[in-house]
Parts: C-alpha cells; structure tokens; sequence
C-alpha cells in the first residue's frame, strides 16, 4: 500500500526526522555525529517554528532508548538536545521546552545513577538559560520533589552516593536560579516547596567536618578545591543563594523549615550546626529583614518553653548570634519585643528551678537528675542574661535607655502589693539586675538626668536598701556603668590607700550644668544609700570596694566644690557611725567602714589637689599604719586580720577631725562652715518597705479586758508594762524640737527640700492606701465578686434596683 512505501522509504521522510536520525551513528560509541549535528541545529535556527516537532521525535527516540536500555544513544540524544537548546534563542523555544523538561524527567525517574547524573546536568544548563519572556504554564513542582529525594540519597555506594547527592543540590540550586526571579513562579516559595528544598539543603549540609568555616558571603571559606564535589559546601552556596533571594514577604516560609528540621533532628543540644545555620542565614539575607528571622527565633522560643533546659539554652544561643549580626544593621520594631520575650523565660527559668529546690525541700529523695536540672537552669539563664547583655551593648544610646526603664519596670520592687519577701522575687532580682548591668556595659550618656531619670532611680535604690548583699553589690554594678563615662573605673583597681592619685591618669571633663541640677535633685538620695549601705552586717570585701569605687567616680564625674563638701559630710558620718555604734554593728564592719573612709578621703584630697587636706589624711593614715592598721584597707580585707575588741573614741590622731578638715577648706570656692553640720539620712516611707521589720513594726497587739473583772494586782501589772515613761517622752520631744530646729537654721536647702519631698510622698502613699480601700466601683448588672467565708461568691444585681446619678436617667 502506499502508506507502507512511504513507511519504509527513507527520502519520503520529514526532513526534520532525517536530520534527527543522522545524528545517531551505528555504534553509540562513536558518539554525536558533529556534521550532522551542525546540519540540524542548521535547519532549527533556520526553521524555527520545527523546534517542537524536533524536540518531541527527540523524546520519543529517548524514551524508547531509555526502556531499552540502550544507555550510549540516551546521552547522545541528551547532548544533541542541550546543544540545540543553547543554539535557539526565540520565541518558539517555548514548547521545544516542554520536550526538553519532559525528557529531563525520564532519565530522573529511572533508577540508573548515571541517568540521574545526567538528566540533572541537562537541567542546569537548561537553568542558566535567560528567557525573554516569562512562562505562565510551566510548573518545576516534580524537579523539586526529585531532587530532593536525590539530596537524601542513601546508595550503597559512597562515592554514587555522593555523586547522586551532589546532582540533586545542582538540581535544586537550578530551579532556585530558574524560578526566583520569575514574579509568575512565586509558588516556589510556598510552604509545600520550601518543606522539601530547605530540609534537602540542612541535610547535606550536616556533613561539614568543619563548622568554623562559616562566615559572610564571599569569605575564603565558603570555596575550595574539593567545593564542587562537596554535597555539604555545595549545598551551603545553595542556601545562601536562595536565602539571599529572599524577598520580604517569604522570610517566615524560607526560616520556618529550618527550625522544623532543627527539631527533627534533635540539633539544638549540642547547637552548633544550629548556631552555624542561622550565622549563614543572618549574613545571607537583605539587613532590613533581620527582624524577621528574629521574630521567628523568638517564637519558637514560646513554642518550646517547657522543654529541656538544654534545648532552651540552644535556642536562647542561636538568637544571641542571630542578634549579634542583627544589632549592627536595623533590627527593627522588636527591640521591645526581643527583651520582653526573653525576660518572661527568664522568669519561668528561675520558676522551673525553684520548683525544683521546693520538692527537694518536700522531703523527697533527690535524685541526680533534678540537680543536673537544676544545673541545666542556671545554664538557661546565663544565656538568656548573656542574649540581653549582647543585644542591649550594641543599641544605640537612645534604645538603650529605653531597654534600661523596661527592664527596670519588670525587676519586682519590695512593698508592692504583689510582691513577698521570697527566695524566688529575690533570685528575679538578681537574675534582671545582671541583665541591666550587661546592658549599661559601655553605656555614655551624656548628662546624668538623661541617664538616671526618677522612674529608674527610685526603684534602683529601693533594691540598694535589701539585706541581700548580692543585691546591693549588683545595683552598685549598674550606678558605676552609668556613671563611669570616662572608663577610670578600671583605673581604680579596688579599695585602698593610693599613694599617687596623679599617675591613674584620671580622665575628667568640666561638670555640666545639667550634672549639677541632677546632684542637686538627686545628691541627697545618692548619699543616703551609700550610708545605709555602708552598715549592713553581710557586707564582704566586695561590698566595700563597690563603695569605694562608687564614691571615687562620684568625685570624678559629678563632684563640684559643693559635692566636695557634702562628700566629706558623708565620710565623716560613716565615721562616726562606726565609732558609736548605736546599732551595734559587728567590729570587721566597724573596721571596714573606717578603711573605707581612709582610702575615700585619701582619694578625695589628691583629686582637689589641698596640701593641707592631704597632710591631715596622710597624717592620720601614718598614725593607722602605726598602731591601728585594722582600720586602713590593705590590712582589714586580709584574711585572719586581728580585730580589736574596741575603737578607742578618746584617741583623737586616729581619726579625721571635722575642725581640722574644715580649716583646710577654708577659702574660696568651698563652703568651709557646712562642714560642721553633721550629715543624717532622711528615713523616708522605702525604708519600711524594704528594710527587715523589728517585732514592734510587724505585730500589732490590741488588747481588749474588761477593766472590771481583773484583779487591782493584775491592773496594776499591766498599766506599768504598756503606759510609757512619761518624764522621757517629753525629754525626747523637746531634743527632737532642738534638733529640728537646728537642722533648719543649718542644714543645706537641698537636704530640707528632700525631707520635705520624702514626706509629701510619704502623704500620697497613705492617701492612696485609704482611697483604694474606701472606694468601691459602682454595681454592674454583670454581677459583682464578694468574698465570704474564703470563697468567691457572684451576686448579680438587677438593673432596676441600681441607683442611676439625676443626670443619666430620663
């Protein structure tokens, strides 16, 4: 018939068929026919519209190959395809592509390696291929799904193994480069594509021996001699690729993974891999969308709050470094939120480990691993204290300070209502406060009313007045921080007698105007606590060198000739107190004080640079040297140093005498005669809040006797127990008027304005108290809560026995 004639006659063929089947020669070993090939690609550029049927015969021929296994012709019909595919650049290359693609899956469906390899080679080529036009049909959702698979290859062979992993990274790095940047292929970044790509990435890249090498793009690191044959340095430039295309709107799908395979594989204890992965991810992406990685962190952070110890301490971990690279480009809008998240796990960190410490209290048996959960908590926290600290230090001046007040306002402050005097309030202190002195580390303000505004002051100082001395060290930490802004602080080097004030070095500006309206308002308040302080019974070494140190940057930084005046004040108190002892400290804090005020004036009268100041300090120091040397710093903070049973008060060149200071202060700039009035704190209403409370203060004992029914013997017993000496009453009342009247007509008007003020506060406080207890909210038809007998009761009201003001009804 003449269809058979034109079956089996050769030149009765489409020309575009003879010049596909020349291309093959007998032998596939001979490999592509280069002539012919030229011929054919020829005829393609010359006709393009034949490029669709060229590349479906050549599917055809491959497909049949593939099933016959005859290999040798499927890689010539691949290199004839890529050749052609490199040659055609127009408008009809568009369904010569689909046959192309469509062969690329056959060989990635077979199960021969070499196929594989193949087919993946092809497609990269085919990926660096520009287009000129997008492609609204084409999808790449099998090439994604085979080469992941390919990424997860688990052949027999290790060198096929890796061959078949390094293809399907290839793979993947192609259709990253193909569709990114193609606004019609955004599906790529969808959740159901990223879950494969990411995964296929982090798998490989898990195989790096060394971890150290990650660094920012372009580092020497990332590239090497063995790179191209490495799945797990090839994967990593894939992933910075992909991430580094990454637009706003897919940060959350491209991180997202991460995380999930991180949990899946158990790799946030040890965190290493996961610290590298997010350094990667951190210098791979665009600096304006550092928050939202952070975010991300953050919230997986609240999805696995109750997890180990060990996990959480990996993921705080990896957020420090992901803050560490955030902080110094735009971290955003979650400054706020970063800090706020990470307080409320330190909060439930410092809860879990109390938990612990309470049921071991219980009486049950401690077992090894609730200590080593115990252990596991502090590593938590020192890593959450550590993010902050991070974090805080590389904010700028204003964000600083505003994470400073937010901290401040979390630390729970003793006489609030919600607030017990407990283990656990006290470990949240301590845990907050060494948050707040990681980040004022290096803070420079440049006035102290900008830096210490009364919202942070106050409830700082409060802190200062615990009888916990690891408090009152942490807030002398903080005050130091803000204060040292010259950095003499290491200058100092502790508590003693320095015998050449000059070769420090001191670093010292001219006290701002500013400063000095703050010493002003705020002086009294400082020196107040630095007293208190000072007379605590659990004070250590540590304690008295805080204060020293303290005194010292006060001097240098905010001390004009009026701060001069009421420092010395200051120290002569201390010194009296001690020599007094009305409260009957214990004699090494006795000492302890005494050498506090040695080393403070010796330092206070080289900074003023007064001979004859000096030559009173130095002599009283000599005379210590000689014969009381428990009172100077180099012998009292000695271990085993021998104390006296007594201070000898009558021994007068032993101690520093107000009359001989205050005439070498005579002179311009200093107010010698203030000198002569002696300094006493102000006791204000934070005192009983926050100090322990005596047995009178805590128990308030009302007796109520029926006067009648006791026996006269009894009466008269109990008049003379609880009726007070009159005749001292009014000695005291009238010393007291003295007093008073004294401090008026002598005291500094700054010491009078905040006596005043501490009584006017005290009057709010009060008033508050009684309005909170007295006031009530209106009833409500929503019912109101009353308590009886313990319990909650909900008593409804109905809206017609409610009493409505004349003005709201009508």
């Amino acid at each position: 018939t003449p269809t058979c004639v034109c079956g089996c006659c050769g030149p009765l063929r489409p020309r575009y068929k003879r010049l596909v089947d020349n291309i093959f020669p007998e032998d596939p070993k001979d490999g592509l026919s280069k002539s012919d090939m030229e011929k054919l690609t020829f005829y393609a550029v010359s006709a393009p519209e034949k490029l669709d049927r060229i590349g479906a015969y050549l599917a055809e021929r491959l497909s049949r190959d593939v099933v016959r296994h005859r290999y040798g012709y499927v890689v010539i019909a691949m290199e004839a395809l890529d050749q052609l595919l490199m040659a055609c650049h127009s408008q009809s290359i568009k369904p010569f592509v689909e046959s192309f693609l469509h062969m690329v899956a056959k060989l990635l469906e077979s199960q021969e390696p070499d196929l594989q390899v193949l087919g993946t080679n092809s497609f990269v080529k085919f990926a660096n291929i520009e287009e000129d036009t997008p492609s609204y049909h084409r999808r790449y959702d099998f090439f994604v799904s085979q080469f992941s698979a390919m990424c997860h290859s688990t052949h027999e062979d290790p060198e096929t193994r890796t061959r078949i992993r390094v293809a399907g990274i290839k793979g993947l790095q192609g259709v990253v480069r193909k569709t990114v940047n193609d606004e019609l292929q955004a599906i790529i970044w969808e959740p159901q594509h990223m879950d494969k790509l990411i995964p296929s990435m982090l798998f490989n890249m898990q195989d790096a021996e060394d971890l150290d090498r990650v660094g920012p793009p372009g580092t020497p690191s990332e590239t090497g001699q063995d790179g191209e044959e490495n799945p797990a340095s090839l994967a990593e430039s894939c992933f910075r690729e992909l991430l580094g295309r990454a637009a706003y709107g897919n940060m959350n799908n491209a991180v997202r993974p991460v995380l999930v395979h991180l949990d899946n594989h158990r790799l946030w204890e040890p965190n290493e891999f996961a610290v590298s992965c997010f350094r990667i991810i951190m210098y791979s992406i665009q600096a304006q969308h550092s928050h939202h990685v952070i975010q991300q962190v953050l919230g997986h952070l609240d999805m696995h709050n109750k997890n180990t110890p060990r996990m959480r301490a990996g993921i705080v971990q990896v957020l420090l470094e992901t803050v560490a690279i955030a902080a110094k480009g735009s971290v955003g809008p979650t400054v706020l939120e970063v800090f706020n998240t990470l307080l409320k796990h330190l909060r439930m960190s410092v809860d879990f480990e109390l938990g612990e410490n309470s049921r071991r209290n219980s009486g049950a048996s401690v077992s090894s691993s609730g200590r080593v959960k115990e252990s596991e908590e502090r590593i938590v926290q020192n890593a959450i204290i550590q993010t902050i600290g991070f974090f805080g230090g590389n904010l700028p001046d204003y964000q600083r300070a505003e994470v400073m007040m937010f901290i401040m306002g979390k630390v729970p402050v003793y006489g609030t209502p919600c607030h017990t005097l407990d283990t656990g309030t006290k470990r949240i202190q301590a845990m907050l406060l060494s948050s707040l002195i990681m980040v004022t580390s290096g803070f420079k303000s440049k006035t102290m009313v900008a830096a210490l505004p009364a919202p942070f002051l106050d409830p700082l100082f409060s802190i200062s007045l615990m009888e916990d001395c690891e408090l009152r060290q942490l807030v002398l930490e903080i005050l130091l921080n803000i204060i040292d802004r010259h950095d003499n602080r290491a200058k100092l080097r502790g508590i003693r007698i320095i015998p050449n004030v000059a070769a420090l070095k001191i670093k010292r500006e001219k006290i701002s105007k500013q400063d000095v309206g703050f010493m002003k308002k705020h002086g009294q308040q400082l020196y107040r606590h630095i007293y208190l302080g000072c007379k605590e019974e659990d004070n250590g070494h540590k304690n008295f060198e805080l204060l020293f140190t303290t005194l010292a940057v006060l001097t240098i930084e905010l001390a004009n000739e009026e701060v001069v005046v009421d420092l010395i004040r200051l120290a002569l108190a201390l010194q009296d107190m001690s020599l007094a002892n009305e409260e009957n400290m214990p004699m090494i804090i006795r000492c302890g004080i005494m050498a506090l005020v040695a080393a403070y004036l010796n330092f206070l009268s080289q900074m003023i640079a007064n001979p004859a100041f000096c030559q009173h300090v130095n002599k009283v120091i000599e005379m210590r040297n000689l014969e009381a040397p428990y009172l100077l710093p180099e012998h009292i903070f000695r271990e085993k140093c021998p104390l006296p049973n007594d201070l000898e008060k009558e021994d007068r060149s032993m101690y520093f005498q107000t009359v001989d200071l205050a005439e070498c202060l005579v002179g311009p700039g200093y107010n010698a005669e203030r000198l002569s009035i002696p300094y006493v704190p102000q006791v204000t209403d934070e005192d009983r809040l926050t100090r322990r409370k005596s047995l009178v203060d805590t128990i308030s004992l009302q007796v109520d006797f029926p006067s009648d029914s006791l026996p006269d013997k009894v009466r008269l017993d109990i008049s003379a127990l609880f009726s007070p000496d009159t005749t001292g009453l009014e000695e005291q009342e009238k010393e007291k008027r003295r007093q008073v009247m004294e401090k008026f007509q002598k005291a500094p008007f700054e010491e009078i304005a905040a006596h005043c003020e501490s009584k006017a506060n005290m009057l709010h406080d009060r008033l508050a108290q009684i309005f909170e207890l007295t006031i009530r909210p209106p009833p409500s038809p929503s019912g109101v809560v009353s308590i009886s007998a313990g319990h909650a009761q909900h008593q409804s009201v109905p809206v017609y026995e409610m009493k409505f003001p004349d003005l709201c009804v009508y």
